[in-house]
């Protein structure tokens, strides 16, 4: 019976919702068109590349716009406007007579088109100029900067986004974004949720580098069409794809601790319409290492196998996309001595392990309108399974979580395109099962909802979007999430942007604390745990200057998170993980500085600082809440990158160096209670340096790097490691590198 009466509201709202956006569209409809288009260069090969960048205005007129990160523009046009001037650094400059709507696909010619020498024109990564959400494009080229292993290893030189290890034990790694962990920040893989749920344990390792052709870093509150999960950002991996990808990309790499990789991706274009591309990785380490000498591998062994077979179907009218993933892999660590075979179960040494399988399918449809290209209609589906099975000692665990995703998508104009909307209806089914101990989590979570988006455009000048979405889930009601973002154009190189919304998420309290979980400590759970839920606001400046001669770019950003409720992991008392909803209040402060600039066409560099204040109550064992600083949060990061190219780029060298500041840490002394005048107690800044050289040939290249050159590690990061079935042993204070030096080798070899 409630399940008819949530579908009769459902269809209400969604129909009441396709009214409004009808009835008013006159009220929305102004003079004045926008012509939109693409600016690339085609090669010698047929193939486009995009420019980003390029300038676009019309004759007679002083001010203009540039393309983004995919070499997307739009621009205003008059009646009196008919020749539109294009031009970008190291491209002829062309002019064309516009005298229609219709979009446009503009073709540069490099100025030294005769010459061999490649012409460097993407950025290593770029703000996308368009988006007034703050969105940061790593591109292909940012992410050849180190080896790129996989996700969690494609943030060395971003300022915003920092990654560390969970625990000392299990080789789980987070990631944060605005002083908060990646469980709050929305993980989509081509517009697909991906890391979230069980995958959050380990997912970041799942998708692997050379996979990956970009990823887009939004901060604060996403947009409404991708779901209510994310909370302070979100992040949108793009993989490479059947059509466009080489049809050979073979990657190999080695590192000094023993771990390997090899990596192959191929791709074939089989006619005009179809194309398929499969994307295959295998690594593995089997080198016990034990550098500190207290017992414990410093690093899991493990085996990954990983593949995509991805189709792709590309007509006038359709184009869909679809394809099945397979993912198996298995941890080992604990104390070096550890025999799974002899030892499980038994207090003769300490071991972790870890197997999980997971599989999916997913396609994307989308029917397109060749004389209409605003107009479209697209969904989306996902499911898949994924099952892991692991133990801590003599603790275990198993947890399993079946999800099915879809999301129908349509979009359209009201009266021009510069007003513009989407709508739609999404569904999100999981089900969990975990068992921890003697205990047993099992939830159901079936979730439809609605969703519309209104963009308004005053062509180089100001860009609103307006959204929100209404979703109903069958265990905590009706939940109404709003989103606002804001882009205005102060001058043609200053821009201003905006934001405020609401984000709300169900946590996973064990699969996203794995590192919480390899100690002696007992776990509690006094409460039912409810869904995370907080407002984020946010404002950023980004302004293009010009220094010598040579282009630059300072960005500047702030965002305030305000929780309404949380999950706390309570680590304070010395002998417990207690988790429990908020009790006051919890906050994050982020401010951000950062500059880039190319002193010449061949060098890059960056200079960023960051700075947080992350607090939330903590309830003492005597009832009373006290306001602490964010455990395991460095207050403050210095990040500063150099990249310099040789001629005919033969030779690359990067160089980054971080610094990171203190850290506070709860205090493990024996016996500790925490209480309101308990000393907070902090861990010492350090920093890491990396650095790699690559070597190009004509068809391959070799590159050879390090991490943490400076050979830093965290002193002790086992307490107790001499008695990890005692009540002390704890492996989850970790705040710095647990390994030292690591140098690697690799190859790229490509057929494009």
């Amino acid at each position: 019976m409630n399940s008819i009466i949530v579908s009769k509201i459902f269809s209400r709202l969604f129909m009441l919702i396709i009214t409004n956006v009808v009835l008013f569209s006159p009220l929305f409809a102004q003079s004045g068109e926008t012509v939109r288009g693409i600016v690339q260069e085609k090669k010698s090969d047929g193939k486009t590349e995009a420019i980003i960048g390029a300038t676009l205005r019309w004759q007679n007129a002083p001010r203009g716009t540039t393309t983004n990160e995919k070499g997307e523009f739009s621009i205003s046009k008059e009646s009196q406007n008919h020749q539109l001037i294009v031009s970008s650094v190291g491209y002829k400059t062309d002019t064309l007579m516009v005298h229609s709507l219709d979009f446009l696909e503009i073709n540069l010619t490099p100025l030294n088109a005769n010459l061999s020498e490649v012409v460097v024109k993407a950025e290593a990564s770029a703000m996308d100029r368009m988006n007034p959400i703050h969105t940061e494009i790593i591109t292909s080229k940012a992410l050849a900067k180190a080896a790129c292993c996989n996700l969690s290893e494609s943030f060395e030189t971003n300022a915003s986004v920092s990654v560390s290890y969970a625990d000392a034990v299990t080789g789980a790694k987070q990631i944060q974004l605005l002083g908060l962990s990646g469980n709050y920040i929305q993980t989509n893989v081509e517009n697909i949720p991906a890391i979230r749920g069980l995958n959050s344990t380990f997912g970041l390792n799942y998708i692997p580098g050379t996979w990956i052709s970009s990823i887009d870093v939004g901060k604060g509150a996403g947009s409404v069409i991708s779901g209510y999960e994310s909370m302070t950002g979100a992040l949108n991996v793009e993989l490479a794809k059947p059509d466009v990808a080489e049809k050979l990309y073979l990657n190999t790499y080695l590192n000094s601790q023993g771990r390997g990789e090899i990596n192959l991706t191929l791709a074939n274009k089989i006619n005009e319409k179809w194309s398929v591309a499969l994307l295959t990785h295998g690594s593995t380490l089997q080198t016990k290492l034990d550098k500190n000498k207290d017992g414990f591998l410093d690093l899991p062994l493990y085996t990954q196998y990983n593949a995509i077979n991805r189709w792709k179907y590309q007509s006038d009218k359709m184009m869909a996309s679809f394809g099945v993933k397979a993912l198996y892999e298995d941890r080992l660590g604990g104390q070096v001595k550890f025999n799974p075979d002899t030892d499980r179960n038994t207090p003769n040494a300490y071991g972790f392990g870890s197997t999980t399988k997971r599989y999916e399918f997913f396609s994307k449809t989308a029917k397109l309108y060749q004389t209409k290209p605003y107009q479209g209609l697209g969904l989306i589906i996902n499911g898949l399974y994924h099952d892991n099975q692991s133990y801590f000692g003599f603790k275990n665990y198993t947890g399993t979580q079946k999800s099915l995703y879809a999301n129908l998508i349509y979009q359209n104009i009201l009266g021009n395109t510069n007003h513009q909307y989407k709508t739609g209806i999404s569904y999100l089914l999981d089900d969990y099962n975990e068992k921890y101990l003697d205990s047993t989590f099992k939830r159901t979570e079936s979730v439809p909802g609605v969703f519309v988006e209104y963009t308004e455009t005053i062509p180089e000048k100001l860009t609103l979007v307006v959204g929100g979405r209404v979703d109903f889930h069958n265990l905590y009601g009706t939940r109404f999430t709003p989103r606002i973002h804001a882009k205005y154009d102060i001058t043609s190189d200053l821009h201003l942007r905006l934001s405020a919304g609401k984000g709300w998420r169900m946590p996973n309290a064990i699969a996203e604390n794995f590192g919480m979980l390899v100690n002696s400590r007992q776990l509690v759970v006094p409460e039912i745990i409810r869904p995370e839920e907080s407002w984020n606001f946010g404002a950023s400046l980004s302004n293009d200057f010009y220094l010598f001669g040579k282009k630059g770019t300072i960005i500047l950003d702030a965002y305030r998170t305000n929780f309404q409720n949380q999950l706390i992991v309570d680590m304070e008392n010395a002998d417990l993980v207690r988790f429990y909803n908020l009790k006051g209040r919890s906050f994050s402060n982020s401010f951000q500085a950062e500059v880039n600039f190319a002193p010449s066409k061949r060098i890059e560099t960056k200079l960023a600082y960051r700075l947080f204040d992350v607090k939330n109550d903590v309830l003492t064992p005597a009832g009373e809440l006290t306001l602490l600083p964010k455990q395991f949060v460095n207050r403050e990061r210095v990040l500063f990158n150099i990249a310099y190219a040789l001629p005919y780029n033969k030779w690359k060298i990067d160089f980054t160096w971080q610094w990171n500041g203190r850290r506070r840490i709860p205090d493990t002394a024996e016996g500790h209670v925490h209480s309101v005048t308990s000393p907070s107690v902090f861990a010492p800044a350090f920093s890491n340096i990396n650095a790699q050289v690559t070597k190009a040939f004509l068809k391959w290249e070799m590159y050879v790097g390090g991490e943490n050159l400076n050979n830093f590690t965290q002193s002790n990061p086992i307490i107790a490691a001499n008695d990890p079935f005692g009540k002390n042993f704890d492996a989850s204070m970790v705040w710095g590198p647990v390994i030292g030096r690591m140098v690697y080798v690799g190859m790229r070899y490509k057929i494009k």
